[in-house]
C-alpha cells in the first residue's frame, strides 16, 4: 500500500466525501484520512437514530462550549460527527443551503467565485431532488445526494405555520429555491426510510476505485508545510 498520493483529504465529512468523489474521478490518487471509524452503527442509518448519535461517543466528538456569561455559566453541547460522513452522519437530516445574500456578501468582500450564482451549479450538480415543482433552475435531479420532502404532516406543525403566515411571514414550500425567506416544512436527506449521508451518497459508491484509499481511525495531528525552491 503506497503512502504517496496526489491528494490527501483530511476528514471524511460533508466536504471531504465530496472532494474524495470528485478528485478520484480522474487518474489522480487520493487518500482520505478519517479520525473516526466506519459508519456501520445502525443509529446512523435509521433517521430517528440521530437522537442517539447526538450523545454517542462512538460516532460523536461530544464537544461542548466554554461556560460564559451569555449562557448563564452553562456549557452547551456541540455535537460533531466522528465517523465516515462526519456530522452529516449524525445530524437531523435537514437540507438547507444557506442564504444567497451570505454567499453574495463573501463575493463582494473580494472572494470572487463564491457568489450564489457561482456556487448554485455545484449545489444542483450534487443534488438528486425527488418531488417539488422546480423546473431545474434551482434544483438538480441527477446528483448523488437525495433530497426529499417530509411525507407526513402534523396538526401542530400546520397550526404553527399558519400562525407565522398570519403574522406576515410568507409561506414557502421551497426555501432552497428562488426565495429563501418564509416558513414551511423542511426538506431532508432521507430516502426510503434511511439516512442519505455524505458517505453513503458520495464515498461508498466509489470506494472500489483503485486510485482511492480511505483510511479510518487515522487522526491527523500535524501538517508540515514545506517551501520548495525551484530553479528557473
Amino acid at each position: 500500500m503506497s503512502d504517496e498520493f496526489d491528494f490527501i483529504v483530511i476528514g471524511a465529512g460533508s466536504a471531504g466525501c465530496v472532494l474524495a468523489n470528485r478528485l478520484s474521478a480522474g487518474s489522480d490518487t487520493v487518500c482520505v484520512l478519517e479520525a473516526g471509524g466506519p459508519d456501520r452503527h445502525p443509529f446512523i442509518h435509521i433517521p430517528a437514530g440521530f437522537m442517539k448519535t447526538l450523545t454517542l461517543p462512538a460516532v460523536n466528538w461530544l464537544y461542548e462550549t466554554v461556560p460564559s456569561e451569555g449562557t448563564a455559566g452553562r456549557s452547551i453541547p456541540t455535537p460533531r460527527g466522528k465517523t465516515l460522513g462526519g456530522s452529516g452522519s449524525i445530524n437531523g437530516h435537514a437540507y438547507n443551503r444557506g442564504q444567497s445574500m451570505d454567499f453574495d456578501s463573501w463575493s463582494q468582500m473580494g472572494n470572487r467565485g463564491w457568489g450564489y450564482a457561482d456556487i448554485l451549479p455545484y449545489f444542483k450538480r450534487s443534488e438528486r431532488r425527488i418531488g417539488g415543482s422546480d423546473d431545474g433552475t434551482y434544483h438538480g435531479t441527477h446528483g448523488e445526494l437525495t433530497v426529499t420532502d417530509i411525507d407526513a404532516t402534523h396538526p401542530l406543525c400546520d397550526a404553527f405555520i399558519e400562525g407565522c403566515v398570519n403574522m406576515g411571514i410568507p409561506r414557502n414550500p421551497d426555501y432552497n429555491g428562488a426565495q429563501h425567506e418564509g416558513v414551511g416544512y423542511f426538506q431532508r436527506t432521507i430516502k426510503n426510510g434511511r439516512r442519505v449521508s455524505p458517505a453513503t451518497a458520495f464515498l461508498h459508491p466509489v470506494m472500489n476505485r483503485p486510485n482511492l484509499d480511505v483510511r479510518t481511525r487515522a487522526q491527523v495531528e500535524k501538517i508540515l508545510i514545506v517551501e520548495l525552491h525551484v530553479k528557473p
